[in-house]
């Protein structure tokens, strides 16, 4: 079963996938590179994804390339969450993954691919007012590793 990475941190600007796979080209044809471009001026819009064979092969790309410089930048790779429906993910529905949207076929969710950065700022409220009372959800990524330092921070209040 094939595993997807997360590249992060790339130049904003105008690079080629050949670029990237460069990177990787060590590695042999079972990596295959992915940057998201900008639809309109066709720059990158600093990330990517590295699809390759299996969970081994990706912890050792991790551990070897985390950190790599790429143009003059520290890229950032780690295991790429999974497509979600609906919510603020980096790809979801579209295998592009420059939808950032929902992959829902309404109305509502193609203004907001064809809409402008405003109406892409204004998607994180919307899904916040409907039922979460306005609560600012953690990045998932992250949010274990939140539950974690709140419960040391509770422990440490109670002492």
């Amino acid at each position: 079963m094939s595993v997807r990475l997360y590249i992060g941190n790339l130049p904003k600007e105008e690079i080629d996938r050949q670029d990237l796979q460069a990177v990787f080209a060590e590695e042999g044809d079972s990596v295959t590179t992915k940057l998201i471009k900008d639809r309109k001026t066709g720059k990158c819009r600093g990330f990517g994804f590295i699809t390759v064979n299996n969970d081994e092969q990706a912890d050792q790309i991790i551990e070897k390339y985390n950190g790599q410089l790429f143009q003059e930048t520290a890229i950032k790779i780690e295991k790429a969450l999974p497509r979600t429906k609906g919510e603020d993910g980096e790809e979801q529905g579209d295998k592009s993954s420059s939808n950032q949207a929902s992959s829902s076929p309404s109305k509502e969710g193609s203004r907001r691919e064809k809409g402008s950065k405003k109406s892409r700022r204004n998607n994180s409220r919307d899904n916040s007012s409907h039922g979460d009372n306005d609560a600012i959800r953690p990045d998932p990524r992250w949010a274990e590793q939140l539950e974690k330092l709140k419960e040391m921070l509770a422990a440490q209040a109670t002492n």
